[in-house]
């Protein structure tokens, strides 16, 4: 008896494991899964991005930001996705304007600031023509901060850069990421 007890038990065994590995194929295969290191999700039929030129209406005006800020974002979709950047009416169609560039005092020490923080605003009208629902109008805004004892001349480059680079993942990522 003790012999068909065990011999039972390793059929029922064997059983549940083929009745689970039966039940995990059928839903790994009912199951499409999109997997992306960047995190891009972007509809196949979506081929093409346009990207006018970012207006700078900021009342204090850095000459360089327009072209800079306009330029990366259009690397940035050429870099990270398969997308055709076109003149004009992409699937996806950008165009924004800058309406922030200042300095602020951000820590204040003794008599002076210690601490100036650079802002850099910018006011983004994304169209998805092929999904209008992931469309926005939006402002995405970053800033970055610099001893009092340097002048925005000196670190200007720099801190644009930087706030650039985190201004268009921003952009990008609310465009085509679905994190």
């Amino acid at each position: 008896m003790s012999s068909y007890k065990q011999e039972m038990k390793g059929e029922r065994a064997g059983w549940c494991r083929s009745v689970i590995c039966f039940v995990f194929g059928v839903c790994l295969a009912a199951c499409s899964v999109k997997y992306s290191f960047s995190g891009v999700d972007i509809a196949p039929d979506i081929e093409t991005v346009s990207i006018k030129t970012f207006k700078n209406n900021a009342s204090l005006v850095n000459l360089k930001l327009s072209n800079e800020l306009t330029n990366k974002l259009k690397e940035k979709f050429i870099s990270q996705t398969k997308l055709i950047v076109t003149e004009g009416n992409g699937d996806l169609q950008f165009e924004g304007q800058i309406t922030q560039y200042n300095v602020t005092a951000t820590a204040v020490g003794s008599d002076k600031a210690a601490m100036n923080r650079l802002t850099i605003t910018v006011q983004v009208s994304f169209v998805n023509t092929k999904d209008a629902k992931k469309s926005y109008d939006t402002q995405f805004s970053r800033y970055a901060d610099f001893s009092s004892s340097q002048t925005l001349e000196q670190v200007q480059d720099a801190l644009v850069g930087e706030i650039v680079e985190a201004l268009v993942d921003d952009i990008f990522s609310k465009a085509v990421t679905n994190w």
